[in-house]
C-alpha cells in the first residue's frame, strides 16, 4: 500500500507542477510566486499587469478535475456573494486548457499560522477570545447568506494591523446542500466536514486550542488532554466544550457570540478569577 501511494505522489508531481515565477498567464498576470498547494488547488502571487496590482491566483490541480471543477465553481459563486471588507474579493475567473483559475484580492498581513509557529507570538485567554469575537462577527454575515465556511483553521485567518480576514473559501457550501462530501470514518473530519453552521463552530474550537497553547507550558512528560493541561476560566472552558461538541454544542452564531461576549465582559469587570489549573 505504501508503495502505491509513494508512486501516485510521484505522479502528481509530474502533473502538478507549478506555474515559474515570471510567466504570464491568460495575457494578463504575471506570476510571482507560489503560496502552496491546497486540496483542490495551487495558490499564486501574482502582478495584473492590466492594474499593476498584486492579487492571489488561484489554479486548480490537474488532478483533481471532477471534484476540482465543482469545488472552483461553488467558490467563485459563493465570493461573488459575499461582499464583506473582511472577505477577498473575486476580480476574474477564466480557464487556460481546460484548467479553471480564480482571481481573487490580496490580504496582506500575517496568518494566525505564521505568528504562532514562525513568530512565536503568544495568545493569553482573553487576546484569544476577543479575536475568537472579531472571527465571529465575520462569520456570522457568512452564516447569514447562507454559507458554511468548512475549512475555518489558523493558516486561513490573517492578521493586519489588528484586523482580522478570512480566506479560502475553497472548501465553502451553502446551508441548503446536504449531507456530507466525503465517506471518511474519521470523525474529526465529518465534524469539520458537515454542511452545518456546527462544523465552523467546531473548527474554530480547535483553532481556539491552537491559541491558547501558545501560552502552555508542560510541566509533566505524559501528553494529557487540553482541559488537563491548560489552564482555563471556567467560563472559557465551557465556550470551548460546547464548540468542540463535547457538550451539546450551540446551534446558532448568536448563541456562541454572547457567551463569548460574557466572557470578555467579565474580564473587563474583573470578574474572571476562577481559572481551572
Amino acid at each position: 500500500m505504501k508503495r502505491w501511494n509513494w508512486l501516485y505522489a510521484g505522479i502528481e508531481r509530474i502533473f502538478e507542477r507549478p506555474y515559474q515565477a515570471g510567466k504570464i498567464i491568460n495575457r494578463r498576470y504575471r506570476i510571482k510566486d507560489c503560496l502552496g498547494m491546497g486540496s483542490y488547488g495551487i495558490t499564486y502571487i501574482a502582478c495584473d499587469i492590466v492594474t499593476n496590482q498584486y492579487v492571489v491566483l488561484k489554479q486548480m490541480r490537474k488532478t483533481k478535475r471532477n471534484k476540482g471543477t465543482f469545488s472552483f465553481q461553488r467558490e467563485a459563486q459563493i465570493l461573488q456573494m459575499l461582499h464583506h471588507p473582511r472577505i477577498p474579493k473575486l476580480y476574474d475567473s477564466f480557464t487556460v486548457k481546460g484548467i479553471p483559475h480564480l482571481v481573487m484580492e490580496l490580504i496582506s498581513g500575517k496568518t494566525i499560522e505564521d505568528l504562532l509557529f514562525k513568530e512565536g507570538k503568544t495568545f493569553p485567554e482573553r487576546e484569544s477570545f476577543q479575536l475568537l469575537m472579531d472571527i465571529l462577527a465575520i462569520v456570522e454575515y457568512i452564516h447569514e447568506n447562507g454559507i458554511v465556511h468548512r475549512d475555518l483553521r489558523i493558516p486561513n485567518i490573517i492578521l493586519q494591523e489588528g484586523k482580522v480576514y478570512i480566506i479560502d473559501f475553497g472548501l465553502a457550501r451553502f446551508l441548503t446542500e446536504s449531507g456530507r462530501e466525503n465517506n471518511d470514518d474519521i470523525i474529526e473530519k465529518k465534524l469539520r466536514r458537515e454542511i452545518s453552521v456546527k462544523s465552523d463552530f467546531y473548527a474554530l474550537g480547535h483553532f481556539m486550542l491552537f491559541l491558547l497553547y501558545s501560552t502552555y507550558e508542560p510541566t509533566v512528560k505524559e501528553e494529557r488532554s487540553w482541559e488537563e493541561e491548560l489552564s482555563l476560566s471556567v467560563e472559557a472552558r465551557y465556550i470551548l466544550r460546547k464548540m468542540l461538541q463535547i457538550d451539546v454544542p450551540y446551534e446558532e452564531i448568536s448563541q456562541l457570540s454572547a457567551d463569548v461576549n460574557r466572557l470578555l465582559q467579565k474580564f473587563t469587570d474583573g470578574g474572571v478569577n476562577d481559572v481551572i489549573v
